[in-house]
């Protein structure tokens, strides 16, 4: 009974058994979301943020972060392109870049958005920040020619400048009524509860890898 008791104790100290090595590393990564309204949390609670959600499924696994939502609802790539230094302090370890949801559905020619969201990797690389991708899609309403030239932006960066790519952010809750507000296009809590379990496992390979260049 007591060997018991002793294990159970050993075993809330501890970390999670399925926390990665790399999860024990000296100080948290710190993380920044740059985006817009669907990152924001436009139409719910800060806790239930995309961000806050996702720091918090992170925890669960063991993995500590720093977490900061840069999002700006209505901003485009150009948007966070503009706001860019002052989003992403000094400091910072990784940017989830989740933007282009705008662009697309005012039917910004996707010249312009791929001119942005490569001159924010860029930067965000010169700065030896490590940059994720979160892939966007374009409504059907522009025709096949404009989803072509936009829906390529996403790989053709990552392919380019060797970053991770979520291939599209809103995948399993897009069209989805039950898991939309009533606009139809900014996700619901459990909508982003989808969002952020589809994704995890392409974040936690993306911080394992920031762990390893720390190293």
């Amino acid at each position: 009974m007591h060997i018991a008791v002793l294990m159970l104790g050993l075993m809330t100290v501890a970390n999670p058994a399925w926390a990665p090595a790399w999860a024990e590393a000296a100080k948290p990564i710190k993380l920044v979301v740059l985006g817009d309204s669907l990152s924001a949390g436009l139409g719910l609670p800060a806790q239930e943020a995309f961000p806050a959600k996702l720091q918090k499924s992170l925890q669960d696994k063991g993995i500590e972060v720093g977490m900061t939502n840069a999002g700006v609802s209505g901003d485009t790539s150009s948007g966070g392109r503009d706001r860019l230094d002052w989003s992403v302090p000094d400091g910072t370890d990784g940017v989830i870049i989740e933007l282009g949801a705008n662009d697309a559905l005012r039917g910004i020619d996707p010249d312009l958005t791929r001119a942005a969201l490569t001159e924010i990797v860029q930067r965000l690389k010169a700065r030896k920040i490590a940059v994720m991708l979160c892939g966007m899609l374009a409504p059907p309403n522009y025709g096949a020619d404009y989803a072509a030239r936009f829906n390529s932006i996403y790989p053709d960066l990552a392919k380019k400048y060797g970053v991770p790519l979520y291939p599209f952010f809103l995948d399993g809750v897009a069209a989805d009524a039950k898991l939309n507000q009533a606009d139809g296009i900014h996700p619901t809590a459990p909508g982003v509860d989808i969002i952020v379990r589809n994704i995890l496992p392409t974040v936690e390979a993306f911080l394992g890898t920031i762990a390893e260049q720390r190293r």
